[in-house]
């Protein structure tokens, strides 16, 4: 009898343990993960264990303020009938700075060419926005409200994202009646290329399977610290269950240059080029390289010219990283400031060459 009591008392215990494990310990775990040891306040998202707050209802609270519709006003001109006419759309955005800086992509102001741009703001208030800088190959704008002291989203680190990290999407998937629609899911993929059409790709694309519609486009996607790791854009459509979002590590350079000195001034190589398998469909020529950038025209006085680059030779890389396509050579121009200096290695006549160019 002994044994058989020992036996169900420690049944019983284990039991107990095992709940108060399962009602404790994530509570617990969830405070470490989203308190960020040794991070500033601004930093942090805490899951409070009293309340049985989730970690999306943390990162909403954080990130949502930030987070702004963006309505724009776009005159197109009619295929038939030669008409102008004028059309609307809606997408998303993301304050990077108090003084009304925000972040969106570019195909939400119609790269470029909306007649109108208004920000409606988390408070309910609405903005007339200017386009300041717009890249379409990058898929990214900044536009600015005559507005101050606005709430800023947190940057956080694209480099560090790891497959299976938690994913979550703020944005207006379906026009302003679903405004700050939040979406949950994962890291599904990273250094994706995604085709836009036979020549061209996006390359280094974050995968994620939260929902991302076309409403969401410029809106973050962000981590379970409520950081923007990402930049949303519905742009790229492969199928269900697919979303893909711009590395914010991508957008910073541009981004700093604007909160510093509220304009980006961008360096170029002083050339004319194409992507080598593009050349060699086109022409039927074919080089000793597969990939790269093939340089049909140099401009007088420009970086390229001075460093001795000449028409015929194909960019691989410049400094560390290979250059396979001209969406990654926009990127790593966008890396760089006027006066740097950097190695270029070019294949000349099937014979690699490096230069050194100042920008």
């Amino acid at each position: 009898m002994k044994r058989g009591g020992y036996f169900i008392t420690g049944l019983i215990g284990a039991i107990i343990g095992s709940l108060l494990t399962l009602y404790i310990a994530p509570n617990f775990i969830l405070d470490d993960i989203k308190t960020g040891n040794g991070q500033e306040k601004n930093t942090q998202i805490v899951v409070n264990s009293g309340e049985e707050e989730s970690i999306y209802k943390a990162v909403a609270k954080k990130a949502m303020p930030s987070v702004v519709g963006i309505t724009t006003v776009t005159v197109e001109k009619d295929r038939f009938f030669g008409m102008a006419r004028e059309s609307s759309g809606v997408g998303t955005g993301v304050i990077i700075d108090e003084r009304g800086y925000v972040l969106t992509n570019s195909h939400v102001i119609g790269d470029g060419n909306a007649k109108e741009v208004n920000v409606l703001f988390y408070d309910g208030s609405n903005e007339k926005a200017d386009v300041l800088w717009n890249d379409s190959t990058l898929d990214l704008a900044i536009i600015k409200v005559d507005k101050k002291g606005l709430p800023v989203a947190e940057l956080g680190d694209s480099d560090k994202v790891e497959v299976g990290d938690i994913a979550i999407a703020i944005g207006n998937p379906l026009g302003l009646e679903f405004e700050r629609s939040l979406t949950q899911g994962v890291i599904s993929g990273l250094h994706r290329s995604i085709k836009v059409n036979e020549y061209e790709s996006v390359d280094d694309m974050i995968q994620t399977d939260a929902s991302i519609n076309p409403g969401n486009s410029g809106g973050p996607l962000l981590n379970s610290k409520g950081q923007v790791v990402g930049i949303n854009t519905a742009k790229i459509q492969t199928g269900e269950g697919l979303g893909f979002s711009i590395p914010i590590n991508i957008a910073k350079p541009i981004v700093d240059q604007f909160i510093e000195k509220g304009e980006f001034k961008r360096v170029t190589l002083g050339i004319k080029a194409v992507d080598a398998k593009y050349f060699e469909d086109r022409m039927g020529e074919e080089l000793a390289v597969n990939e790269g950038i093939y340089v049909y025209q140099i401009m007088s006085d420009s970086s390229a010219e001075k460093a001795g680059m000449k028409a015929g030779d194909v960019i691989v890389k410049i400094g560390e990283t290979d250059i396979k396509t001209m969406g990654n050579l926009t990127r790593e121009l966008y890396k760089h400031r006027p006066e740097d200096v950097v190695e270029v290695k070019v294949n000349r006549g099937g014979k690699e060459k490096v230069l050194k160019i100042t920008f």
